[in-house]
């Protein structure tokens, strides 16, 4: 989705960006900053010739949404899912695109430069190699991965093939995390002790009954590599991230994002944790869904930082504060010197003095993009690694999923980030990667 902080020209920047630097505490000096970076932004494609031909597999709200935010440099020109409505209602977005209800025959066309991955989490990796094995860059939604193996497969892939993946990590392009990694990579709250990350409780609901598959609905394919079960409707669509079988829940749909963050700001986007310990809060309805609606996870770093990752119900806020019109999730970085807390539209620090002071120029900063499927297209153009490869998306997911193995086994768990593999734990390491169901595996791809 295009994040809010974008605009069109450093003249509209800089009216917008002081309106937000009123409301929002975004500092002076980083306006200005961000305002200069304005030239530096992909500009849209006039010429046909200049356009990027884009497919779109996975039609539903957010892939749609994803190539309606692309087509400002490009053209969609195929798209695909395995429900027939899906396709109708894209094909209102994009009138003269293709349909298709298998991602190979698109992937077949000589004529695509590139494709969004919009599917539901457990189709992304099988979807994302064989689009670059076809020749096409690929821009995949979050969380990369369904397991941590899959991950690795992607890395390999990514680099055989030479082709850019972007994960579609957002925040990364959004100016406010940014700026809460540069000052937080700075020193700017003295020495990182502690990380708190909100993430917004799942859904606890069931149990469920089964019915007819609707027509047009290719359940079998939707189902792909999980296990074949009877179709029940709160299984698929939007409701399938609450399905432990097909996603995480929230730890990896949020997770996806502001565990995403933590990693960046610890610069640690090749690493991670060394111990993690979860547990779940509630217990979830027999029937219903099986993603934990509610837990707790501990992770520790080699360096001492305890992170912990929680979820909040819409009565809770952070350090014992409650207002229902602010979001109930974000991250706050503590340090020996103050606090920094970051969500969508809003930072703010334990003294103003923390954020309005300007870093040295000589600061080391972190990779600067203003704009997450602009970077992607950019990167598409000019063969430069985006903000968010194969690489990142893989540290990022591979970090949710370790707060779901631990959640679900209810213990802690020693974790070797170098060797990706849960330490004198067999049952833990059983967890790296799933059963794919045939004929849904990578012989597919």
């Amino acid at each position: 989705m295009i994040d809010q902080d974008m605009c069109t020209s450093r003249r509209s920047f800089l009216k917008g960006a002081g309106l937000l630097a009123a409301g929002s505490a975004l500092p002076a000096w980083f306006v200005e900053e961000c305002a200069a970076q304005q030239a530096t932004r992909p500009a849209a494609s006039a010429a046909p010739s200049e356009q990027i031909r884009l497919g779109l597999i996975g039609c539903g709200g957010q892939g749609r949404a994803d190539a309606r935010n692309a087509q400002r440099f490009g053209k969609v020109v195929a798209v695909c899912d395995v429900d027939a409505r899906h396709i109708a209602n894209a094909k209102k977005d994009f009138p003269d695109a293709d349909g298709y209800g298998d991602f190979r025959k698109l992937l077949e066309r000589n004529d695509i430069d590139a494709v969004i991955c919009g599917t539901v989490d457990h189709w992304h990796t099988l979807v994302s190699i064989a689009a670059m094995r076809a020749g096409k860059d690929v821009y995949c939604e979050k969380p990369l991965t369904l397991t941590i193996a899959e991950g690795k497969h992607l890395i390999e892939a990514e680099k055989q093939t030479g082709h850019i993946l972007q994960t579609g990590t957002q925040q990364r392009s959004s100016i406010r995390f940014r700026l809460a990694c540069d000052l937080v990579r700075n020193g700017r709250i003295g020495k990182i002790e502690k990380v708190e990350v909100w993430l917004p409780a799942g859904l606890r609901q069931g149990p469920f009954k089964t019915s007819a598959v609707p027509e047009g609905f290719n359940y079998d394919f939707w189902m792909g590599q999980t296990p074949k079960v009877p179709y029940v409707k709160e299984r698929t669509h939007f409701s399938f991230r609450y399905w432990w079988e097909y996603s995480g829940g929230t730890m990896t749909d949020w997770g996806a994002h502001h565990n995403d963050i933590v990693l960046w700001a610890l610069g640690m986007d090749g690493s991670g944790p060394v111990s993690v310990e979860g547990k779940q809060l509630v217990e979830m309805i027999p029937g219903g869904f099986t993603a934990a609606s509610e837990y707790e996870v501990t992770y520790t770093y080699a360096n001492g930082v305890v992170h912990e990752c929680r979820s909040t119900t819409a009565s809770e806020w952070h350090g014992g504060v409650k207002d229902p019109n602010r979001q109930q999730h974000g991250i706050k970085f503590i340090g020996s010197d103050g606090w920094i807390w970051v969500t969508r539209g809003v930072i703010e620090a334990s003294d103003r003095a923390l954020l309005t002071e300007k870093l040295p120029d000589s600061a080391p900063r972190v990779y600067i993009s203003n704009d997450h499927i602009g970077n992607f297209i950019d990167c598409v153009r000019s063969r430069k690694v985006p903000i968010c490869p194969a690489t990142v998306g893989h540290r990022s997911a591979s970090l949710c999923h370790l707060g779901v193995t631990a959640i679900r086994l209810g213990r802690k768990l020693k974790w070797d980030p170098v060797a990706e593999q849960f330490v004198g734990d067999a049952e833990a390491n059983t967890y790296l990667s799933r059963p794919m169901r045939k004929p849904y595996d990578y012989s597919m791809v």
